[in-house]
């Protein structure tokens, strides 16, 4: 029996407007997250990574298309029914962050703060990580009284992630979390994400790291703003075919058809895509 859905996305885009015109950062996605799973966003730079972990922790909304987190549609809710919605059930860790931090607190005031987000909703029902051992999950007990300008990068990264952890929101989305970490405590830090998810909340990490795509449970691939591919677990990767019907082929498949044109056959069960013909 699969679980509820904490995420519905359907043809989900993005679009950034500038006095230069518009980019595309997102184009047309559709996406479901169910609780209980660790996912990780891959994908080159400029592929869209951020802009869909804005949209999924509510922090922005989307230009088009249908996105429902925690049974909140982001397009439609007023913004303090979103700030609710971050502050009490979703975690979240900034791909800078020092973005999140305030300069006058300390690592511990941080994750009290955030632990008393969470009970002002009623969302901590008291099973997930305290204030305290957030910090000492992420290595970071004997600095509960520094302040982010005596810590390094490092330790604003894992501060930021002790701060999502607090009380188990029931989405965490996290955007490059161990980039800044060396081997042991980025392995702490995915060990912390991936227990979260074992203990029911709904984890979304981006990442370039092979250690991070490695442990997850399931890998989404983004291209130019598309969805051109998922694994789950063990099973076969596949293409995505979004609610156009337009078929993401990956990139390394797509440099067969440089044309942009492709010939559909079928075959009983089977359909055959082959580049077309050259013309004399």
């Amino acid at each position: 029996m699969r679980a509820e859905p904490v995420v519905v996305a359907s043809d989900l885009t993005r679009v950034h407007r500038s006095a230069t015109g518009e980019t595309y950062a997102l184009r047309g996605v559709d996406l479901t997250v169910e609780a209980g799973t660790l996912t990780v966003v891959a994908g080159p730079s400029g592929s869209g990574k951020s802009s869909l972990l804005s949209l999924l922790s509510a922090r922005e909304r989307p230009s088009a298309g249908v996105l429902e987190v925690l049974g909140s549609d982001v397009a439609g809710a007023s913004a303090g029914a979103l700030r609710r919605l971050r502050h009490r059930r979703i975690g979240y860790v900034p791909q800078r962050a020092s973005a999140g931090l305030f300069p006058h607190l300390t690592a511990a005031d941080h994750v009290r703060q955030v632990a008393g987000w969470r009970r002002a909703g009623g969302e901590s029902d008291g099973s997930g990580l305290g204030a305290e051992d957030v910090l000492a999950f992420v290595g970071l007990a004997g600095r509960a009284d520094h302040r982010p300008a005596t810590m390094s990068g490092g330790e604003q990264q894992r501060l930021a992630v002790a701060m999502a952890l607090v009380g188990r929101p029931a989405l965490l989305v996290a955007d490059e979390p161990t980039a800044e970490l060396d081997h042991r405590n980025a392995d702490r830090v995915l060990d912390a994400l991936a227990a979260v998810a074992t203990a029911g909340s709904a984890v979304v990490v981006s990442s370039h790291d092979a250690r991070v795509t490695e442990r997850a449970e399931r890998l989404l691939r983004l291209h130019d703003g598309v969805l051109s591919s998922e694994t789950e677990g063990a099973r076969e990767t596949v293409a995505v075919i979004d609610s156009a019907g337009r078929l993401q082929l990956p990139p390394a498949l797509l440099e067969r058809f440089p044309s942009r044109r492709v010939v559909v056959e079928t075959d009983g069960d089977h359909v055959r895509l082959r580049a077309p013909e050259e013309r004399s």
